[in-house]
């Protein structure tokens, strides 16, 4: 079968089209015949050299298909069958531990991510852990299906878990165009939530009016705390949805309400800050870590998506053998919506 493999870390051009032998599913997985796969920034940073990762290692955290062999441990489990369209959670757990019998898979000491800390899901044949698929929502097809699970799960844990968003909340999020930006700004607004956002462009700009923001704020023309304050009538926003890092650190702590909360899952820009304790501590605000999520918020955005409510938006759609040009879209920022790989087009 044909993967996409990296074998070292480098530009577009360590990218390969592997053939490699079709997976065998263990007793408690399921072999998928994959349809789609989709980029995040994640591969990015793994082809570029994130330390740690295994070498050679298949790419893709996020990736649906058709059930295609099931482990003779699975079918009392789970209600799976073959021929069965499903979604992979790009979560990697143990399974067992208090955390993951908790449903906190996310805090499991094993955690990890498809394509990062094991093999990923770009490629014809994945063989998976049954407890890490769901059934595909109803309503969406298998392309959109493939372009929501990271960032959705990444969005809904920081929103609704860590920040406990409420309705009528001002919720800052960067990177209207980003995977979890779309997904952000659509979560939020099913909550109740007023939604200010940030992009580049006049197109961005019209894309993020389609998916309810309250207030676009082009961040290379406009002060972003400046016009969150002005918005906010002068308190800021209760809750800041973080992913850049360095470029807009400063621009959040100034745009957040006292007794705010800064939600932090990345640090696309850079990941050094500087804080002034002195302003955390008076104000009453919070900054707080978040890293994917969990089964459970998989399913909750799952039924987010089938009565409507959220959407799948898919940028563009790239044979396998284009992965090098679906690269170089994701790193330049050109994207709104995610990049969908598919070995069937």
């Amino acid at each position: 079968m044909k993967a996409i493999r990296i074998h070292r870390h480098g530009n577009v051009d360590v990218l390969q089209i592997d053939e490699i032998e079709k997976p065998i599913p263990k007793a408690d997985e399921i072999l998928i015949r994959m349809s789609a796969a989709a980029l995040n920034h994640l591969d990015i940073w793994v082809r570029k050299g994130l330390p740690g990762v295994p070498l050679p290692i298949i790419l893709g955290s996020d990736g649906v298909g058709i059930i295609e062999a099931i482990g003779k441990n699975v079918s009392g489990r789970y209600n799976f069958s073959i021929g069965d369209e499903v979604v992979i959670a790009p979560l990697r757990f143990c399974g067992h531990c208090e955390n993951c019998k908790n449903g906190k898979e996310n805090l499991c000491s094993e955690f990890g991510i498809l394509g990062e800390s094991r093999d990923g899901l770009m490629a014809e044949y994945v063989s998976i852990p049954a407890q890490s698929i769901v059934k595909k929502p109803i309503g969406i097809n298998l392309y959109e299906a493939a372009a929501y699970p990271l960032t959705a799960i990444t969005a809904y844990h920081m929103l609704v878990e860590k920040a406990q968003i409420k309705k009528k909340d001002w919720v800052l999020i960067y990177g209207a165009s980003s995977g979890v930006g779309i997904m952000a700004i659509q979560i939020a607004k099913a909550m109740g939530a007023k939604i200010i956002t940030t992009v580049g462009t006049g197109a961005k700009h019209k894309m993020a009016q389609k998916l309810g923001a309250d207030l676009i704020i082009n961040y290379k023309k406009e002060s972003i705390s400046r016009l969150v304050r002005s918005v906010t009538n002068g308190e800021g926003a209760d809750i800041i949805i973080e992913h850049t890092g360095a470029n807009t650190w400063s621009e959040s702590l100034r745009s957040l309400k006292r007794g705010g909360k800064v939600i932090i899952c990345g640090a696309t820009t850079g990941p050094i800050v500087k804080i002034d304790l002195r302003a955390l501590f008076i104000k009453h605000q919070q900054l707080i870590g978040s890293t994917m999520g969990t089964l459970q918020d998989l399913r909750d955005v799952n039924e987010l998506i089938e009565t409507g409510r959220i959407i799948p938006i898919i940028d563009r759609i790239f044979d396998y053998s284009e992965i090098k040009t679906a690269h170089q879209r994701l790193e330049q920022g050109k994207q709104f919506g995610k990049i969908v790989i598919t070995f069937n087009k």
